[in-house]
């Protein structure tokens, strides 16, 4: 008599054994019991994600309040750039915008016909692509020199000394260059007593868009060194180890694995460096406006602030500036998707 497997030698079989659940089992019982709108691609619900991040969501708030009182709210004022405001029609000026009358367009075709505004916008464009050419590479250069210094002691002391100045006002700024390139700073001073003629760098209209690019990278280069210190931070040494077991050197490491990891970095902060053409600066043209002439440091935002606050033309000032931040978010949108055709994300993901 042949017995089969799993059988008695009687030729009956044992009792079934009961089966412990398992965590598979578990998991998809418990899945079951989820809403199934919640099971739906994996989403959770916005009332369980309120009631769970309520207290990050807390601790955000008087972010969110402050941005919208002091960015957004403000934004409503931006109705006077299609009115003939006048903020002496009522007693009160927030109340003079409903009394002003309207005009239209008519402020925008003011500001075409401008050769002023087309001056300040054509010195506003070239210093921005001189300091994106100039100022942009040196933080990546800076970075990856101080990257390569083996002891950390002195690397955090250069780091230091290089991030220092991004905490001075422009109006220290323009004081340290003053007294560095002014007509009677130490450099001109020095020539002149070794019986070479000094110069003022200062007041030279020509090189006046070279010096405030200078000035920038002096202040503002030590926080680009930061952001991509932290990129290079988040290389993996084995990268480093494995091309240096092909035979690859010192520049090509850099080459092949450094500079593809500042990829995603570089593309971010070269997309928010085009959205903010034009707003070059601000202060620091103001400052040095009278020692140049207004030929030479006269930009946009100079501009706005003399039309509108000098001059009391609100509501040109204020279309100039929405032409400005139109403009912006445009060189933005564009830039971004420019970033998207080379691979990287950008400020948003596609």
């Amino acid at each position: 008599m042949s017995i089969t497997a799993g059988s008695r030698p009687d030729g009956t079989r044992p009792p079934a054994a009961v089966e412990e659940p398992t965590a598979a089992v578990a998991a998809a019982a418990a899945k079951e019991r989820v809403p199934r709108r919640a099971g739906k691609a994996g989403k959770i619900p916005w009332r369980v994600r309120l009631r769970r991040d309520r207290a990050l969501i807390l601790m955000t708030l008087p972010v969110i309040v402050l941005l919208l009182i002091f960015n957004y709210v403000p934004l409503l004022g931006n109705v006077v750039a299609f009115q003939d405001y006048d903020p002496y029609v009522s007693s009160n000026g927030v109340t003079a915008i409903f009394h002003s009358p309207w005009v239209g367009v008519e402020q925008f075709s003011r500001m075409v016909d401008d050769p002023l505004f087309w001056d300040a916008t054509q010195n506003t464009l070239v210093l921005f692509s001189l300091q994106l050419v100039l100022f942009f590479p040196i933080p990546i250069a800076l970075a990856l020199l101080i990257n390569s210094v083996v002891r950390p002691r002195v690397r955090a002391v250069a780091q230091a000394i290089m991030y220092l100045p991004h905490f001075f006002s422009w109006v220290l700024v323009v004081t340290v260059f003053q007294q560095m390139f002014g007509g009677a700073g130490i450099i001109a001073q020095t020539l002149e007593d070794h019986g070479w003629s000094g110069f003022d760098l200062m007041t030279n209209a020509d090189l006046f868009k070279y010096l405030v690019t200078a000035q920038s990278v002096w202040k503002d280069a030590g926080w680009g060194i930061i952001v991509f210190l932290a990129a290079l931070a988040a290389v993996s040494t084995d990268l480093y180890e494995a091309a240096a077991m092909d035979g690859a050197g010192r520049w090509r490491r850099m080459w092949h694995v450094t500079l593809p990891a500042l990829r995603p970095v570089i593309a971010l902060l070269l997309v928010l460096r085009v959205g903010d053409a034009l707003s070059v600066g601000f202060e620091q043209f103001l400052l040095q406006r009278y020692a140049v002439g207004v030929g030479a440091s006269e930009v946009l935002d100079t501009y706005v602030w003399n039309m509108g606050i000098q001059n009391g033309d609100f509501s040109y000032a204020a279309a100039v500036g929405l032409v400005k931040g139109a403009i912006g978010v445009c060189l933005v949108l564009g830039a971004n998707k420019f970033a998207h055709l080379l691979g990287e994300q950008g400020v948003y993901k596609k």
